[in-house]
């Protein structure tokens, strides 16, 4: 009986060496995994500042390409009305008088032309200046 008693006292001491380097085994794995579930959390945290940052700064160029847009579409309108007053016949006739002087049939055209002064002349910078001047004492010199 002697012998089963310290074959039960090593069966016992080999069990909870097992048992304690179990634990030290998942308490391991359970401290890998809190640090990859810790990982993955920071990563979502900053895909989510990412996104709405993202979603910020698009909302704000769509705001300003609608107005641009608005701006575009209320110039356009101008431009065909501008169109369909030029394009009448009357607006026509105005254009053809006063910017291409021209008369209808039973007109008569009279231009008035204001003389203009002559053109005035260009100042000579220096090295003409100078130039001017040697060609006159060498042509006085011959």
């Amino acid at each position: 009986m002697g012998i089963n008693k310290g074959q039960q006292n090593n069966n016992e001491n080999n069990t909870d060496e097992l048992t304690q380097r179990l634990d030290k085994k998942t308490g391991f794995y359970y401290s890998f995994l809190t640090l990859v579930l810790l990982f993955c959390l920071i990563q979502v945290g900053f895909g989510v500042i990412l996104n709405i940052s993202k979603t910020i700064s698009y909302r704000a160029k769509i705001s300003t390409l609608e107005k641009i847009k608005n701006a575009a579409i209320t110039r356009n309108d101008d431009l065909k009305q501008e169109i369909k007053m030029f394009s009448s016949m009357s607006s026509l006739e105005g254009i053809a008088r006063n910017n291409l002087k021209m008369a209808s049939e039973d007109e008569v055209l009279i231009l008035i032309n204001n003389p203009t002064n002559e053109k005035p002349t260009k100042k000579k910078s220096l090295w003409e200046r100078i130039i001017t001047k040697n060609k006159g004492k060498n042509n006085a010199g011959k």
